[in-house]
């Protein structure tokens, strides 16, 4: 059952499923109950059941077979689980990156401003 704890719902349905998957009760092979029983088992709407189960596809634990279900993903196919130090410091490499791309674009288009300015007397030919 999803609680009201400030955290979104269809994290806490994640969390739960991905612990199920961790600890096994879930295992490899095996199809994710559906969207249906998903939502109803937590108490929540379909739509909500549907991001949870995104979140665990983006992160590689459940892949969709069209018209079959999802299903938990082979032992061996698995992603190591992720340590929050490692989350941390994911986050900062990605800051500082779109900060240094930031700073990239804005020379780009102060140059493209510079050189697509026209000049008096001249021609943009």
């Amino acid at each position: 059952m999803v609680k009201n704890t400030g955290r979104p719902a269809y994290l806490q349905i994640a969390d739960d499923l991905r612990a199920q998957i961790r600890g096994g009760s879930l295992a490899p092979g095996m199809p994710l109950p559906s969207t249906t029983k998903l939502a109803e088992q937590y108490g929540a709407s379909l739509s909500v059941v549907k991001l949870a189960v995104g979140v665990l596809r983006t992160e590689g634990l459940v892949i969709g077979q069209q018209g079959k279900g999802v299903f938990v993903r082979d032992a061996d196919e698995l992603p190591p689980p992720v340590k929050a130090g490692d989350v941390a410091e994911e986050v900062a490499e990605l800051r500082a990156t779109v900060q240094d791309l930031s700073k990239r674009l804005a020379k780009v288009e102060e140059q493209l401003a510079t050189s697509t300015t026209r000049r008096p007397g001249h021609s943009s030919r």
